[in-house]
């Protein structure tokens, strides 16, 4: 039985087309969960597709490493990384111990209690965004991955990290071509894509170090402090891990949230009788929000290399060998949820793994989840009709997933009262 040869599950251009590849991913949980690829253009994979068997690698740090590369590439996109910006590891490519000293840094900045103190600026900016959507009438249209997804985020992350209002632009220029850098819309100009990779990482370093430097000399009570004075095991951070950790917050912390908000809001669009659900319910947001990450799992897959000849679900894996861990498949198994290709907002229990699992659980997993609530709070308050006017187009990329354009006519209430 050919279920595939794991080129569209990998491909980007594929996800531009037609999105994530859900019916192959349920025909290898049924037949053949984890899956040998050799997909031509792309060095071959084991393609792990349970929820399982992703939450049991992601246990064992040890045996399946991040840092030979969490992203699996085409063959002709494999670059040296070993000097300049590119020698940089975050510390999502980081395995233990490092990882866990370098994970010290911002975690305590990141618990609930901690992300208090911005809980303000997280419900005025959601509040702001649905005050410039109703404007004078409360009607209008607008592409709600740009003009909402993406700028609720981006407003919180630069209010905890430091980023002028005026460099909000740039900065979500800059995030597109670093998560998009496949997409001809989104990517960095430049025919040798090696050579534009190079230049957006010495322009994100550039408008980055800045920021950093500043809060070395004055201190604020924000993350980019914390990240400017971090220190690993006793000893202050070198400029590139400084500049890693700073990036990895940022972007992935921006285009993940983004992306899970612009997937919320279709399917809600779709299932009207759960938006609805949501207005006279407002109680239950924070199920809801869950329900989204579930469903959009914006972090499509992890990438592993194995340290050691090992067995997963029956299959001997050699050393050496890529494994793939595809979170929007794990996200559909049908032996952890009932009825996985059915959105319910009230779902419970709900064991995503829309975060990841284990030693690299999402460091920014609360504030993601504020971010979310307080806007589809806001909506579900206000919003008294949504409909899509045109076919929403998906970001050609297989490893941060998400709609580029969801283009919407609304009725929105004109206050919150």
């Amino acid at each position: 039985m050919m279920l595939t040869d794991g080129f569209d599950l990998i491909d980007p251009a594929h996800y531009g087309k037609s999105g994530p590849p859900h019916a192959s991913w349920t025909a290898l949980r049924k037949h053949s969960p984890v899956h040998r690829c050799e997909p031509r253009g792309y060095p071959p994979f084991w393609a792990v597709t349970k929820h399982a068997d992703i939450c049991e690698i992601s246990k064992s740090p040890d045996t399946f490493l991040n840092e030979p590369g969490i992203v699996h590439p085409r063959l002709d996109q494999i670059v040296d990384r070993s000097g300049g910006v590119g020698a940089m590891r975050t510390i999502i490519e980081m395995d233990p111990p490092r990882h866990r000293s370098f994970r010290k840094v911002a975690a305590p900045w990141f618990t609930p209690r901690a992300l208090g103190r911005i809980d303000a600026a997280v419900d005025a900016s959601a509040r702001a965004i649905v005050d410039k959507l109703a404007g004078r009438t409360g009607e209008g249209e607008c592409d709600f991955a740009t003009d909402v997804a993406a700028a609720h985020p981006l407003r919180i992350l630069s209010t905890v990290l430091g980023v002028p209002r005026e460099e909000e632009p740039r900065i979500l220029r800059l995030t597109n071509q670093l998560f998009a850098n496949e997409d001809e819309e989104l990517q960095r100009p430049g025919h040798d894509r090696e050579q534009a990779l190079k230049e957006l990482g010495l322009e994100l370093y550039q408008l980055f170090a800045g920021i950093i430097e500043d809060r070395r000399k004055s201190p604020r009570d924000d993350l980019a402090t914390v990240l400017a004075h971090g220190q690993v095991d006793g000893q202050p951070m070198g400029p590139l891990e400084t500049f890693g950790y700073y990036l990895i917050t940022f972007t992935a912390g921006h285009d993940t949230t983004k992306n899970a908000l612009a997937g919320g809001m279709r399917v809600l669009i779709e299932n009207p009788h759960q938006l609805e659900r949501l207005r006279r319910n407002p109680e239950l947001v924070a199920s809801a929000v869950e329900e989204v990450v579930r469903w959009a799992t914006p972090v499509n897959y992890m990438r592993r290399c194995a340290a050691q000849d090992t067995i997963v679900s029956g299959q001997k894996i050699k050393k050496g060998d890529w494994l793939v861990l595809f979170y929007a498949s794990a996200n559909r198994d049908e032996d952890i949820f009932d009825e996985p290709f059915r959105f319910r907002i009230d779902r419970e229990p709900n064991y995503h793994l829309g975060f990841g699992h284990g030693e690299h659980f999402c460091l920014g997993s609360h504030l993601a989840r504020r971010s979310q609530r307080a806007l589809f709070r806001e909506l579900a308050r206000r919003l008294e009709h949504v409909e899509l006017t045109a076919e929403p187009q998906w970001i050609k990329s297989s490893f941060v997933v998400g709609y580029k354009h969801l283009p919407i006519r609304y009725r929105i209430s004109p206050s919150a009262g």
